[in-house]
């Protein structure tokens, strides 16, 4: 299951992890979030051990979200030694998830 992380928790849970993480923010009311979210969690076992898989609630981490310039979502950071390393923004297939995510292995 993927994280949850929120503006109290994120710097300890992304920023300082020893190893890739991918972040998905996202929102109740955002239908294309909803479609990648099934994605998400199945990343989530798939790369266990491997990398960190969290999301991040746009509406309740306002102060993520901002610090991250985050306008649309759902927007998917991929951070490698703390730094945001790619992006992905909008629904796409899994296949573009796992390359960007394979990359900082």
């Amino acid at each position: 299951m993927a994280f949850s992380v929120n503006d109290a928790n994120f710097e300890e849970v992304v920023e300082k992890a020893g190893k890739p993480v991918i972040v998905d923010f996202w929102a109740e009311w955002c239908g294309p979030c909803r479609m990648i979210a099934p994605i998400i969690e199945e990343l989530s076992k798939e790369y266990e051990g491997k990398a960190i898989v969290a999301k991040c609630d746009v509406d309740d981490s306002p102060g993520v979200a901002a610090k991250y310039g985050i306008r649309n979502i759902p927007t998917v950071l991929f951070f490698k030694d703390g730094k945001v390393a790619d992006k992905q923004v909008g629904a796409v297939p899994k296949a573009n998830f796992v390359a960007k995510l394979n990359a900082l292995l």
